[in-house]
């Protein structure tokens, strides 16, 4: 199944001074950039053809990928100067890259790559920012049988903040943390068939638009998800990724655990 890549947004909260122009799905968490996490999640169920929809910062992502360095991430022999892989990551990747905009939102750049995905009943979109251990066949599957344009990953609220609940006279009538709410949040996380395309208008979004419509026509499904879950929307929870990477606390890489779940030994991959 096809998997569209929305990393063409500013990122304005991850940069770090106004000379930095890598795009957000381009930050690094160990060894490899933010967008590889992703692809690496995909590839590991199957899913290996990839349409990236470029915009900002476009040059740092193709460059990125036509530069690749297979020995950052794998095992090799030098022999005779010459490096033979033991392993590799993208060998059997095919990534069509595709300019989308500067200023277009997710639903227009979605509309932009429709031409590269016909043919295909249900396809996978992703932000490129979001790191999760999700049972990505799981959601496939329960969206597979339903009768439903699209489905959306959602997850507890991860706000910290406590909400409080106010009588009339000012006084607090109880505090509550914002993840104990019976909330959802957008997981980023999407099973789409080509339906979403009808409800979508040029300009428009594929949360506020497409899913919006679908949802009030019934058509639109959740998958529940209280596993992990981490954005990159800061420099801050990018900065904590990278940190729990380097003690070898990642969830998100599924790629690094065998059949029944356990964690396997393992490089820098």
């Amino acid at each position: 199944m096809k998997v569209v890549l929305f990393c063409g947004g500013y990122g304005m909260r991850m940069r770090n001074g106004s000379a930095d122009d890598v795009p957000k799905p381009m930050a690094m968490v160990g060894p490899r950039p933010l967008i590889w996490h992703v692809m690496r999640y995909y590839a590991h169920f199957g899913h290996t053809e990839f349409i990236l929809c470029l915009g900002y910062g476009a040059h740092h992502i193709k460059d990125f990928f036509l530069n690749y360095e297979e020995t950052t991430s794998n095992d090799f022999v030098l022999r005779g100067g010459r490096t033979e892989l033991l392993s590799t990551d993208i060998a059997s990747w095919t990534i069509t890259f595709v300019q989308t905009g500067i200023e277009s939102p997710i639903g227009e750049r979605l509309r932009r790559v429709r031409p590269y995905l016909e043919g295909d009943e249900m396809f996978l979109a992703n932000y490129a920012d979001v790191l999760t251990d999700a049972p990505l066949p799981e959601m496939i599957d329960r969206f597979s049988r339903r009768d439903a344009g699209a489905s959306m990953m959602v997850v507890p609220p991860q706000s910290s903040f406590h909400c409080v609940e106010l009588g009339e006279d000012g006084l607090v009538g109880g505090i509550t943390p914002v993840s104990e709410l019976p909330l959802w949040e957008n997981g980023g996380y999407f099973v789409l068939r080509q339906e979403v395309f009808d409800h979508i208008p040029e300009g428009g979004d594929l949360v506020a638009d497409g899913c919006a419509q679908l949802a009030k026509q019934g058509r639109l499904v959740a998958h529940q998800h209280r596993g992990f879950w981490k954005p990159t929307d800061t420099v801050k929870e990018r900065a904590a990724l990278d940190e729990a990477y380097t003690r070898g606390e990642r969830p998100w890489a599924v790629w690094e655990r065998d059949d029944a779940g356990r964690p396997v030994a393992v490089g820098t991959a």
